[in-house]
């Protein structure tokens, strides 16, 4: 009867089997989406959800802007685009989507799998054996193809309009498709990575690789973005030469599926080989994602479950006597040095700005010195002297505004109590020694990218005094980029807290925007100046050292009026309150 009064255990049962079983598991989907976005990347503070909402909406731009730009080409006065041209305007599609979809997979993976959070909470429920996992698998899906589409969409509104395709349907068919698949197969192919990593090395053994592997793919796919323009004007060398090489470029895979929908029985044999390459790559790459998710998830499970021990490796005295000696030799600069270097590795928002940054440094770097020729309808790949000569401003622009993007980003407040209590505000010898730890990093960065750059091309630097010439420069570089962007910082690293709540997204790529292109520019202008005499080289270690002395000087006159002064900063007063303590 409906009105009868049943056990506690018939309830149970009966509200399990009948009512919450499918709103449990979409309870379940909501609850680890939610947890995509509120995470140690986001939830610090408003300015970082406030920025990806922004940098979301930036991202289905390219694809509309490139639409817009393709009107001109496409009407007069300027005729029929070329062939070749509108198969490089195809190309740009499945490579950005290719790209896009790729660089979110890799920042996202950490959040593919559950963290101890989830293993502590989630898994001490009543669920059935497999629901979270199922769970975890349609928010994995659901993310990738709410951001594929972000990504994508607004191009197929301004397409039709900017190209007048004799054969709409067949255009949008096939940009749909391709686009699609190219994302695809860059989310299959990073989560069967990450699979394959976690099932065959554990938690420990991936831990070791995933920065490195994740620093090196960004730079790689952004490498790919930024030389479309070289790869624009040989395509058509590059497809119809049967070098070879167009087939390990996976976006020529999905321009040949592009091409093979749009032209139908007209495709060009070497279309129809690359699209057939790129249907069995997504087969496959779909295959071992499925294959090794489960895999890896229950190893992830096992792993943060065993716990792993951790192992602090020990410096070798050496080096350890050697920087205690020269670079830091007070206790509070050591302190703050080796605070710096534990904390940068242990959080994984500090973690996505060294890959961020480092990733968009490696790929224009990249982009700057390789040359895409065409020689006798074969391609051929160089190296740029001018290129090589930018290589020192670029390594050097990013590596410092990486660290001071990073440094600036808080942590967790209730954990700056430390210093606070100890030191007070922070002193000229605190932010000195931040200072310091960039520049001994950005030096060793641009003379390690020397280095490669003297192999590489010895006929770069004739004589001694070129080469000096370049160590002089990547010093300056260092030494006055660390100065200008941390000229107005007062705080110790990861202690900063901003005291606006809504952030200028344009703002913020000022720098980049403009500072960045004239650093290069001046340097690589510059360059053969300094290295053309001897007294030249004396004049810029001169200029640089006075330069430097002069900002040094006002920046400790600074902080010591900062430190002096009576009134008390914005969030000083309830600063014990803050700390949580009860």
């Amino acid at each position: 009867m409906k009105n009868s009064v049943l056990s506690l255990d018939v309830l149970a049962r009966t509200t399990q089997t009948k009512v919450d079983q499918p709103q449990q598991f979409w309870v379940l989907v909501r609850h680890i989406l939610e947890r995509f976005f509120n995470n140690e990347l986001m939830s610090l503070d408003v300015d970082a959800k406030t920025r990806l909402v922004q940098m979301a909406c930036a991202i289905g731009l390219p694809g509309f802007v490139m639409a817009l730009y393709l009107y001109a080409p496409y009407h007069p006065p300027r005729g029929t685009r070329p062939y070749w041209g509108q198969v490089g305007d195809h190309y740009f599609y499945v490579l950005y989507s290719f790209v896009a979809t790729g660089i979110l997979t890799f920042f996202a993976w950490d959040f593919f799998f559950p963290d101890m959070l989830d293993v502590l909470v989630l898994s001490t429920l009543p669920f059935r054996k497999g629901r979270l996992i199922r769970a975890r698998i349609a928010a994995v899906l659901i993310l990738l193809t709410g951001f594929l589409l972000d990504s994508n969409f607004l191009a197929p509104l301004v397409l039709p309009a900017a190209t007048e395709p004799p054969h709409l349907g067949r255009l949008l068919l096939a940009h749909v498709v391709a686009v699609g698949i190219s994302g695809v197969f860059a989310a299959t192919c990073v989560l069967s990575l990450q699979g394959i990593l976690l099932a065959v090395l554990g938690e420990h053994g991936f831990r070791k690789v995933a920065l490195w592997l994740q620093g090196a793919s960004v730079a790689a796919l952004l490498s790919i973005l930024f030389l479309y323009a070289a790869m624009f004007g040989s395509l058509r060398a590059l497809i119809t030469s049967q070098q070879g090489v167009e087939y390990g470029l996976p976006p020529l895979w999905f321009l040949g599926i592009y091409q093979q929908i749009l032209e139908g029985h007209a495709t060009s044999p070497a279309f129809v080989r690359l699209a057939h390459i790129g249907w069995c790559a997504t087969l496959s790459t779909t295959f071992l994602a499925v294959l090794f998710y489960p895999i890896a998830y229950v190893r992830k499970i096992r792993g943060l479950m065993e716990g792993i021990a951790a192992r602090q490796e020990q410096r070798r005295k050496l080096i350890r006597i050697g920087l205690h000696a020269t670079v830091v030799r007070s206790a509070p600069a050591r302190a703050i040095w080796h605070f710096i270097g534990q904390t940068l590795l242990g959080v994984a928002r500090y973690r996505f700005y060294l890959v961020m940054y480092g990733g968009i440094g490696l790929a224009l770097l990249v982009s700057a010195v390789l040359r895409i020729d065409v020689e006798h309808e074969r391609l051929a790949v160089a190296f740029s002297h001018d290129g090589l000569r930018a290589a020192l401003p670029i390594v050097a622009f990013w590596t410092v505004s990486g660290f001071r993007m990073t440094f600036m980003s808080p942590a967790d407040q209730k954990a700056t109590w430390v210093f606070r209590v100890i030191a007070g505000k922070a002193k000229h010898e605190h932010l000195a020694t931040a200072r310091r730890w960039v520049v001994c990093w950005a030096a060793g960065l641009s003379l390690a990218v020397l280095g490669i750059a003297a192999i590489v091309m010895p006929n770069s630097y004739p004589n001694w005094r070129a080469f000096i010439g370049q160590v002089v420069v990547a010093f300056g570089l260092c030494i006055l980029l660390t100065d200008a962007f941390f000229f107005d910082i007062k705080t110790i690293p990861f202690t900063y807290k901003s005291s606006s709540s809504t952030t200028n997204f344009t703002l913020h790529l000022i720098p980049y925007l403009a500072f960045f292109p004239a650093i290069v520019f001046a340097t690589v202008a510059l360059e053969p100046w300094i290295e053309s005499q001897n007294s030249h080289l004396i004049v810029t270690a001169l200029m640089i050292l006075t330069i430097h002395l002069g900002v040094h000087s006002f920046n400790k006159a600074a902080i010591a009026e900062h430190i002096a002064r009576a009134d008390l900063d914005g969030d000083e007063e309830d600063f014990p309150l803050r700390l949580g303590l009860r």
